[in-house]
């Protein structure tokens, strides 16, 4: 059996393992994007069971845990091993705005999709313009000008 050695890429990972700033947390990659009227997350997990995936809201913040673990037989030795195994963590601060009690979310094919609707309150709406003519009478009040007693007036 052939291998592969690339030096940088196994450099890359072993400085990655040493000046991860949180050890045992993994990153999810994400997408994340506005369509109508809802917010849509798309989170990379794969190989995860959907099992161990947890979504939570505390207030403002959207929580998603998630926990990958690689099965080996005992007495294999690896000649390579590049999927990680661990836990994900990755929260959003989703501000004001969102109908926190609408969340829901699917996970399909290794990618953990969450729907984040925006609050009706926060929705872009229509404001009606009333013209004048059509409103109640417009109301006019009289003003006296200065210095010039009961000899003029303004209309307002």
């Amino acid at each position: 059996m052939a291998m592969k050695f690339d030096p940088f890429r196994e450099l890359d990972r072993v400085a990655g393992a040493l000046l991860e700033s949180r050890p045992g947390l993994r990153l999810m990659p994400m997408d994340l994007y506005r369509e109508k009227d809802h917010y849509i997350l798309s989170a990379d997990l794969p190989g995860i069971d959907p099992g161990s995936v947890d979504i939570d809201v505390d207030g403002q913040l959207l929580t998603i845990r998630a926990e990958r673990t690689l099965r080996g037989a005992e007495g294999v030795k690896w000649l390579t091993r590049e999927r990680e195994s661990g836990s994900f963590l990755r929260q959003l601060n989703l501000g004001q705005g969102i109908d926190t009690e609408g969340i829901s979310a699917r996970y399909e094919n290794g990618v953990l999709n969450v729907m984040i609707p925006v609050s009706e309150r926060a929705k872009p709406r229509k404001i009606e313009i009333v013209s004048g003519e059509s409103s109640a009478a417009v109301q006019s009040a009289t003003v006296e000008a200065p210095d010039a007693g009961r000899q003029g007036a303004v209309e307002a």
